[in-house]
C-alpha cells in the first residue's frame, strides 16, 4: 500500500473575522476545560490561540495546515508550565474545531 498525500483544505473566506475569533476562542475553552478540567490558564491559552488564528487569516492565510503550523509556532512562545497542554495539542484542537464546524467527519477527514 502506497502512503497517499493529505490532501490541503482551503478555508472558505470569512464573513466576519472578529465573529469567527470570538468562536474559536469561546469553542476552544470548552474543549480545553472538558479534555482534562478547568484551569484559569486555559482562557488565556484560548484567547492566545484565537489571536494567532485572526492575524493569519487576517494576513491572507487560509490553508489549514499552514494555520496549524503557525499555531505550533507562535504558541511555542507560552509558557505552557501551569498547564496540560502544549503547543501541538493546542493546534491539533483548533484544527479539530474547525474541521467540525466544516462539516469534515472525524474519522475520515472527508465532508
Amino acid at each position: 500500500m502506497t502512503a497517499q498525500p493529505i490532501t490541503s483544505i482551503t478555508l472558505p473566506p470569512f464573513e466576519d473575522i472578529q465573529k469567527e475569533g470570538t468562536w474559536l476562542k469561546e469553542t476552544l475553552l470548552v474543549w480545553l476545560d472538558q479534555e482534562y478540567f478547568p484551569e484559569a490558564v486555559n482562557g488565556i491559552i484560548a484567547k492566545t490561540a484565537a489571536q494567532i488564528y485572526v492575524r493569519q487569516r487576517l494576513e491572507g492565510e487560509n490553508d489549514l495546515g499552514s494555520l496549524l503550523i503557525a499555531l505550533i509556532t507562535e504558541m511555542q512562545a507560552f509558557d505552557f508550565r501551569k498547564s496540560f497542554y502544549s503547543e501541538f495539542a493546542i493546534a491539533n484542537a483548533v484544527s479539530d474545531l474547525i474541521l467540525e464546524r466544516l462539516g469534515f467527519e472525524d474519522c475520515c477527514g472527508s465532508a
